[in-house]
């Protein structure tokens, strides 16, 4: 077993291999988590009212994003396995349909704007609430652009194996968000208290920094010359179609489950706002811990997208294996701190009493599924990464549906349950979710899928690797 291990550890797209790719997408991903951690952990410093309301409309808000964001994000799987068929010419084409379909996504947020306090009002939380829910959610929308194109943008460096630029994107953007979270919540010096809204004026100056900071990096002459990233700029209707075939429902899948989590969110705000706020900290927690395993998914797929281009699926199921090995390893600690030293991790947030008492609680809901995150994450990637979007979007329409919004539905609205009832049905989600995505893995179909036209196969003498890529 000891020569098993040490010989995954040393071989191409093993354990080493793996984390040398992923490193820079975990911290980049890991540090979007920090930031939303210190938001909260602010905001409740402000008011437990503010806390409450960031979170469903943070969420609502990212609902209606996430179609575009994961739909223009695909722009990786792409630009992967073209770099994988040595068809780098094909990058440029990739990388302007993902900004024109950007660009779209964000001016549907822009006819958002004039009804957020409608919708707001629709989900039917106190009064207290919806002031300040609406604001939040109004000045997100104003600054969709930014975190939609920015996705776009990650694509073209993920999808070549080239992390490293969108890790230190996200990590000054998160800096920056910190800093003007904290000046513009509280007020300090010549900026303006101003609560919730300065939490989201802070992610929207964040997010259109990182479109300038990936635009400085991608429109260079060297990028025009292997990719044609200036040459490329106008409407390729043949590509747009293949792109929406693949992308769409990788979209889709992400809006699925991001309704899916939406949902449960704003039915359990009807309970109360301690509730509210208990379950804010609790999955505002999980995500320190989950938010690095979409780091590795991403580069999981990525390694999974060029090893399909270059014809090698062999290759790329033992890439996927590799991750998934790491992942859990990962996972096991977490799940043993949840359990361990909840009050220890929960201290951050200036919660009261009760609050603190439920959180914990929920800590172990989260400890029981927090595995089957991983597990859905890590193979819902390696099958997207070849092509197998259709099947996850249907899976997770399915499971987000009959397994977590209508039992979480009837259990609050009708049977006027406590808590932890709704937390019940959320484990089960995820749990049916990781089996499900784990026997489509084992079962093999991916392996024969591929996104472009004429996948290639690489030269023996030039090894399948991402790390070989340049920009």
């Amino acid at each position: 077993m000891l020569g098993s291990l040490r010989e995954r550890w040393s071989s191409e797209f093993g354990y080493r291999h793996i984390l040398i790719v992923a490193f820079p997408l975990i911290l980049s991903t890991g540090s979007w988590s920090i930031q939303q951690f210190v938001d909260r952990m602010f905001l409740s410093w402000y008011s437990e009212e503010a806390l409450a309301a960031a979170m469903p409309a943070g969420i609502l808000n990212f609902t209606l994003i996430c179609l575009f964001i994961g739909t223009v994000s695909y722009a990786g799987t792409f630009v992967s396995q073209y770099v994988g068929a040595k068809e780098d010419h094909r990058v440029g084409v990739v990388l302007w349909s993902s900004i024109f379909l950007s660009l779209l996504g964000a001016l549907f947020l822009l006819l958002i704007v004039p009804f957020s306090s409608d919708l707001i009002h629709l989900v039917g939380h106190d009064k207290v609430l919806q002031p300040l829910e609406t604001t939040y959610f109004r000045i997100l929308c104003y600054g969709g652009l930014g975190p939609i194109l920015s996705s776009a943008f990650a694509g073209f460096f993920t999808g070549q194996g080239n992390n490293w630029p969108v890790m230190w994107v996200n990590l000054f953007t998160t800096v920056m968000n910190i800093i003007l979270d904290y000046l513009l919540i509280f007020g300090v010096g010549i900026f303006p208290e101003m609560g919730i809204a300065g939490a989201a004026l802070a992610t929207v100056i964040a997010g259109f920094s990182s479109i300038v900071l990936y635009s400085i990096l991608i429109f260079r002459r060297k990028n025009e010359e292997r990719f044609h990233v200036f040459s490329a700029w106008s409407f390729d209707l043949t590509f747009m179609k293949r792109f929406i075939k693949y992308g769409l429902p990788n979209g889709g899948h992400f809006f699925l489950e991001i309704m899916g989590f939406t949902g449960f969110i704003l039915i359990l705000g009807r309970i109360g706002q301690m509730e509210l706020a208990a379950t804010n900290i609790a999955i505002n927690i999980n995500s320190l811990a989950f938010m690095p395993m979409l780091g590795l998914g991403i580069a999981i797929s990525m390694l999974v997208g060029q090893n399909i281009g270059a014809g090698k699926p062999e290759l790329a199921e033992y890439a996927a294996i590799s991750a998934v090995q790491l992942g859990m390893l990962y996972m096991i600690p977490c799940t043993l701190l949840y359990v361990g030293i909840p009050h220890l991790i929960i201290a951050p947030f200036q919660a009261t009493p009760e609050t603190v008492r439920v959180s914990i609680i929920l800590l172990r809901f989260v400890a029981v599924y927090a595995l089957f995150d991983t597990l859905s994450i890590l193979f819902s990637s390696a099958i997207k990464g070849a092509g197998d979007t259709h099947f996850v979007m249907r899976v997770t329409t399915m499971l987000s549906i009959f397994v977590l919004m209508i039992p979480t539905y009837i259990v609050v609205e009708i049977f006027k349950t406590n808590l932890y009832w709704p937390w019940l049905f959320c484990s089960l989600f995820i749990i049916t979710m990781g089996f499900t995505f784990g026997l489509r893995f084992r079962g093999g179909k991916w392996k024969s899928m591929s996104v472009i036209e004429t996948p290639g196969i690489l030269p023996s003498s030039i090894p399948a690797s991402p790390l070989t890529s340049e920009v």
